[in-house]
């Protein structure tokens, strides 16, 4: 957290609002979705919540090979009777039954995860949905009340459900009514639940669509704003909630402050600098510009923008087009050795383990945790990440030093707390184990939605996208393996039983029909680039394949989503298969 707020304050004191972090690629979608709809951009409960819910439901993510520590939670929501659904593509192998290694039962003999499985199409959830809510409305499984006392646009969206066929949410959820309705009956008869989801559901072009079709669904039967209920939107790492929260966003300030003249006046008054007012540019764009030769400078910190962007090709020309780039990192990765127009520089920087006076991250579940320094060996000359910005605007700057006083990280903390009213606290963070979570165990109390300008949460009408593939060809989705963020931890795939990173999944129906066995060569083939790899069987959606991400993106277009600008990490490809 202490990295983030220093280095976005020092991108605005410097003039610009031109800074974004990673959460752009994975769940931007989220935050744009749930802050319209319900006022706050943020999961609404907690993970505790899983234990004891009676229904919990997982959409689009894979939480054994990509958020394991959640699955010790879900082995205990079972030993509390919490019945688990998945909606997804895949059924993945980790959800049917995982081994949880810190529970002894758990490591020796296994947990059963997955109750109920529903296999919707690569970008069918709307269509799923919107047929799940109308089979509530048809049952009468809706709660009245709280829609009424607590919500709005409910009768917009009861209307246009009336107007979609089940034939076109069929088709295009690639699930048939009676599996709708047969969700529909298990959501129906839960006195509380929880719904959880990942990339599955946010990386496409309608990513923001798809978040608030959850949040529909949570709001038809009021499972919002209180125990045992919410919305879990899950990341991979621990930067995601906390990089949004201090502000490292190309249209928001700390604590969650949009960009524009009112919030500008407030930190400029805070900072004793003036900060501008118009939003800046979002990751992709900067690409964008980097391509079109308009970007001069850009400074990175712990990110590898060549194995995450899509359009793998297109990304590196454009890094190499930028005049001068900083790379602040823990390790050397693949964009740093991407020539520039005049000079790269490499800022080496230290783990969070190693930084003097310890930090702070701030989890999935609004959660900040306290992580002290473990004192010992310093390697060569890295600083503390936080430091390196500081140093950089004490030099660069004539008043550098008021701005960025800092000589550990209390004293950035103690900054946070007066400037960021959600963070307040913070600064009694000293310790290992001292934990403070904004916002309470889980938000909306009692229907509570202050963040709306009429208090009420917001229904949305959402026409479900198709994503059926041409004839002929197939929609391929990309997926994680063991890997964290674009770091693999060797080519191989232990859940899923895949020896190498180059893995094409495909349906035995396809398979069968296209006469491939599992390990025939293929090339895989779309508008943006090709792929060589090799085929394995698996049990994913007929129509849909899959593929290893970062590997896959040479196949990704730079189509993102309008509203949250984040990437859709999805592709209409050909396959054919390679005579050797």
């Amino acid at each position: 957290n202490e990295v983030y707020y220093v280095f976005q304050k020092l991108a605005r004191a410097l003039g610009t609002n031109n800074i974004d972090l990673c959460s752009r690629l994975c769940h931007a979608a989220s935050v744009s979705g749930l802050k319209e709809t319900l006022g706050i951009g943020a999961p609404t409960c907690s993970l505790s919540d899983f234990i004891g819910t009676q229904l919990l439901v997982i959409f689009g993510s894979n939480l054994a090979n990509n958020q394991p520590v959640t699955t010790k939670y879900m082995h205990y929501a079972k030993k509390h009777g919490t019945r688990i659904a998945v909606v997804n593509p895949m059924r993945e192998y980790g959800l049917e039954r995982y081994w949880v290694p810190s529970v002894a039962s758990s490591a020796l003999f296994g947990t059963k995860l997955m109750d109920e499985f529903f296999q919707v199409r690569v970008g069918g959830d709307i269509a799923f949905i919107n047929g799940v809510i109308k089979t509530l409305i048809a049952l009468n499984r809706v709660d009245q009340e709280f829609i009424a006392k607590r919500t709005t646009g409910y009768e917009d969206l009861k209307a246009a459900l009336v107007a979609q066929s089940w034939e076109m949410l069929e088709e295009r959820s690639g699930l048939s009514r009676q599996e709708m309705e047969r969700f529909a009956l298990l959501y129906g008869h839960a006195r509380s639940a929880v719904f959880l989801y990942s990339m599955g559901l946010t990386q496409h072009e309608f990513g923001v669509d798809n978040v608030k079709a959850i949040v529909n669904l949570a709001l038809s039967r009021g499972m919002l704003g209180r125990d045992k209920c919410g919305i879990m939107p899950i990341g991979g790492h621990s930067g995601i909630q906390g990089g949004g929260d201090c502000g490292a966003e190309a249209d928001k300030f700390p604590g969650g402050f949009p960009v524009n003249e009112e919030s500008a006046r407030r930190f400029s008054n805070l900072w004793r600098h003036p900060v501008p007012s118009r939003p800046g540019l979002r990751v992709s764009e900067m690409i964008e510009a980097a391509g079109n030769g308009e970007l001069n400078f850009l400074y990175s910190i712990g990110g590898n923008l060549l194995e995450t962007m899509p359009d793998r090709n297109f990304t590196a020309r454009a890094l190499e087009k930028v005049a001068v780039r900083v790379h602040q990192d823990i390790v050397l990765n693949s964009s740093m050795l991407l020539d520039a127009e005049q000079a790269v520089l490499i800022l080496p920087g230290q783990t969070r383990y190693e930084q003097r006076g310890g930090g702070t991250a701030t989890n999935t579940e609004r959660r900040i945790r306290f992580t002290p320094e473990i004192p010992g060996h310093q390697i060569g000359h890295s600083l503390p990440e936080w430091e390196i910005p500081t140093l950089i605007g004490r030099h660069v700057m004539p008043n550098g030093d008021l701005l960025f006083p800092y000589d550990c990280t209390q004293s950035i903390r103690d900054e946070m707390s007066r400037v960021m009213p959600i963070y307040q606290g913070i600064e009694k963070l000293k310790k290992e184990g001292d934990h403070l979570q904004w916002g309470g165990p889980y938000l909306h109390k009692a229907g509570q939605f202050s963040g709306m300008h009429n208090g009420r949460a917001l229904f949305s009408v959402l026409k479900p996208p198709d994503r059926r593939a041409s004839a002929g060809k197939f929609y391929l989705a990309t997926r994680r393996g063991k890997q964290f963020n674009s770091m693999t931890f060797g080519s191989a795939d232990r859940l899923m039983g895949t020896k190498s990173r180059d893995t094409i999944f495909m349906s035995p129906d396809d398979a069968q029909r296209l006469e491939i066995t599992d390990g025939t060569r293929v090339m895989v083939r779309s508008t943006t680039g090709e792929m060589n790899g090799v085929v394995q069987i698996a049990p994913i959606k007929s129509g849909t394949l899959q593929a290893y991400w970062p590997e896959a993106n040479v196949l990704i277009s730079r189509r993102t989503d309008p509203v949250s600008g984040e990437p859709d990490y999805n592709a209409e490809v050909s396959i054919e298969k390679i005579i050797s």
